[in-house]
């Protein structure tokens, strides 16, 4: 069998963060694929939500973006942003949030905003991107949010450049801060698996991946990070794992490379 590929590793692992019987607003890419292979091995109850109004999407051929009408395909429901913000986040039964970001700090807090980039020293240019969409909803009011993410020193820094979507702000109580939601609960890397220590609200090191050193993890990263001292290696998908994703999911390798 072909070798195991790192997006097949970090597709499976955020598969396996999710439970039966869950409600999860999920967003395109990684979190799709890790969403449809849960609902198809260990969590066939499982209720996906896409921020524009579509449930329970099981395409038959890879989608590349919300406007691409394959993603319509054997959905149970066509809906709306605010049937899935107001209906649903607000409402408060969303059990997960699936994010992306372009940059993630030591607290969770999620950047999808703008991008700094030092010129010269004292002089930065800043790259705006698409900002926020529904992320800032997801981030306040989902349960616990996953966020799945290239594992780079400047991806993850010790401050993001903006808070677009909130985690644990500056270490302190969500409660205190109006959010509702339960904050980050794991980052899913190239490299590794991240949690949140209960006490601080610090990432740190839940596995690494097959191949890969706790030091490679910390010298890619920009902040600290909290290990205990015999981390686990994350564990591989199975062969029906690896047999759904390349054949069933994303045989196109749209988003599995």
């Amino acid at each position: 069998m072909e070798a195991v590929r790192t997006n097949e590793i970090m597709a499976v692992a955020g598969a396996r963060e999710l439970r039966d019987g869950e409600t999860v607003v999920v967003g395109l890419g990684l979190p799709q694929v890790a969403c449809m292979l849960a609902r198809r091995t260990h969590a066939p109850g499982l209720t996906s939500l896409l921020e524009i109004g579509v449930v329970n999407s099981n395409p038959i051929d890879t989608p590349v973006g919300l406007a691409d009408s394959r993603i319509f395909h054997g959905a149970t429901c066509w809906s709306g942003f605010l049937d899935i913000l107001g209906m649903n986040l607000h409402r408060g039964v969303v059990d997960v949030g699936f994010l992306g970001s372009l940059e993630i700090d030591r607290h969770g807090n999620i950047n999808t905003t703008l991008l700094k980039d030092e010129i010269t020293p004292g002089q930065s240019k800043v790259k705006y991107f698409n900002g926020s969409a529904g992320g800032n909803d997801v981030a306040s009011l989902a349960k616990r949010v996953i966020v799945i993410m290239r594992h780079e020193k400047r991806k993850l820094p010790a401050a993001v450049s903006h808070i677009t979507s909130p985690g644990y702000v500056g270490g302190k109580s969500r409660a205190d801060l109006g959010l509702r939601g339960g904050g980050p609960h794991r980052i899913i890397t190239d490299m590794a698996v991240l949690g949140f220590h209960a006490e601080t609200r610090e990432a740190m090191i839940v596995s690494v991946h097959p191949g890969i050193r706790v030091e490679q993890v910390r010298e890619n990263t920009g902040f600290p990070l909290i290990a205990a001292e015999n981390i686990p290696e994350t564990p591989l998908p199975t062969p029906e794992d690896l047999r759904l994703l390349r054949e069933e999911i994303d045989p196109k390798r749209v988003y599995l490379g």
